[in-house]
């Protein structure tokens, strides 16, 4: 297959290849954003030729944040209906090199260090957690108790680490405090999310993986549950 050959947003297979000569030789700011709408519509819609410009951008991400951002956000899209799934498999070892360079990115604790944070999620193909986890200063998640079926809100925030049915008159009523994991019970996603970011001396990430990844009761039946087993089994999207 012709990488080159790949068609955009627009329908356009020789676009692409120009501006990322372009943008290489130039460091262009006009042909970055053309290229950005052309391969990622509305940061939503993800296109054939994003995939077959995914190796050059991350060739280039060490020498410009504009190419880390936007591999990113390829990346970050990978889980969408694209059709593309033999052209992002062909980007394996591409990938595998964009993982080791946000770790490193992530290890000099830059200023935009969640939205590398998430796009190593991506890239690491937990798509669930890389498309809601915020800062945890004003963070929801929405889930179903999974013995009572009722949905649960579970706020991790400046206001509060709490479960809770939410009344959209009144708010959130019959809080109950979330119970945070510690480290050692952690293992296989949340073990690497936690560890990544103390190591990195995220003390308020750490803090929010703890509770994200602890257990929280239900305000109707009481019962107990893990909050990222449930909202991962009802989010994490069918793969390759």
């Amino acid at each position: 297959m012709n990488r080159t050959r790949l068609h955009d947003c627009h329908g356009d297979v020789d676009r692409v290849p120009a501006l990322l000569a372009r943008v290489e030789a130039e460091g262009d700011a006009e042909a970055w954003a053309e290229l950005g709408h052309r391969l990622v519509l509305e940061d939503d819609l993800v296109f054939p030729a994003a995939f077959g410009a995914l190796p050059g951008l991350i060739r280039l991400a060490p020498k410009t944040a504009r190419a880390l951002r936007l591999a990113g956000t390829i990346l970050r899209r990978a889980a969408g209906h694209h059709g593309c799934d033999e052209l992002l498999a062909d980007c394996a070892d591409a990938v595998a090199d964009f993982r080791d360079l946000l770790d490193r990115h992530l290890r000099s604790r830059p200023v935009d260090y969640l939205a590398t944070f998430v796009d190593l999620l991506a890239a690491k193909e937990e798509y669930h957690w890389s498309a809601v986890l915020g800062d945890f200063t004003d963070d929801f998640y929405h889930l179903p108790c999974p013995h009572c079926s009722v949905e649960v809100t579970i706020a991790i925030g400046d206001y509060g680490r709490y479960s809770a049915i939410r009344d959209w008159h009144v708010g959130d009523v019959d809080r109950r405090e979330l119970r945070p994991v510690s480290s050692e019970e952690l293992s296989g996603t949340g073990r690497w999310m936690h560890e990544t970011a103390v190591r990195d001396g995220q003390e308020a990430l750490a803090d929010g993986i703890a509770h994200l990844f602890g257990r929280a009761e239900c305000p109707r039946c009481a019962s107990v549950f893990a909050i990222a087993d449930e909202y991962a089994s009802a989010n994490r999207p069918v793969l390759r």
